[in-house]
């Protein structure tokens, strides 16, 4: 689809990766049969650094507000391996990008309500690992973030995270929390 090809060998899937970055930056216009292979791609690159390099053409390209509703779609209805992917590739859609201008935002914070809303049902109801330790950064912990509708599902997820097994969710509950 981009014209990079890379020798298959043991280095290949870094390479790979690397190849699509390089075709990719610095172009502010893509083909609109661009926009699911990479949100895609995001959505299942495992490193949540890496993914960067493919959620930034496609907010310059197609718009904060399409990227996170895409992301949104994972989250809600993907399997657990997408939504940690969602999880990891939401973090970068507020980035401010293309020397400073930011990509076309999404009108009022509608869309982050809705994915913030979502992330907290999710991890309340999923009990996958990956998937718990990739929201919850980014998950606002505070009732005041939240319709009061949601605060008992804000109560629940504090105290899934506080005492839950893994030490990881623990320490971020912490500090979330401001304990």
């Amino acid at each position: 689809m981009l014209g990079a090809e890379v020798a298959p060998g043991a280095d290949y899937p870094s390479a790979a990766r690397w190849e699509v970055h390089k075709a990719l930056a610095g172009r502010s216009e893509l083909p609109e049969e661009y926009f699911e292979p990479l949100l895609e791609a995001a959505v299942h690159d495992p490193n949540p650094s890496f993914n960067r390099r493919l959620v930034e053409p496609a907010l310059v390209a197609f718009g904060q507000r399409r990227v996170r509703l895409t992301l949104l779609g994972y989250l809600q209805t993907g399997t657990n391996p997408e939504r940690a992917g969602a999880a990891r590739a939401w973090y970068w859609t507020a980035l401010t990008v293309g020397g400073g201008r930011n990509a076309t935002a999404d009108e009022g914070a509608t869309v982050r309500d809705s994915w913030n809303e979502a992330a907290l049902r999710e991890f309340v109801a999923n009990e996958d690992l990956d998937v718990r330790r990739c929201i919850l950064p980014g998950l606002p912990l505070v009732a005041r973030a939240y319709p009061a509708e949601l605060h008992a599902l804000v109560e629940a997820a504090v105290t899934i995270a506080r005492s839950h097994p893994d030490e990881y969710i623990r320490h971020r509950a912490e500090i979330q929390t401001g304990l």
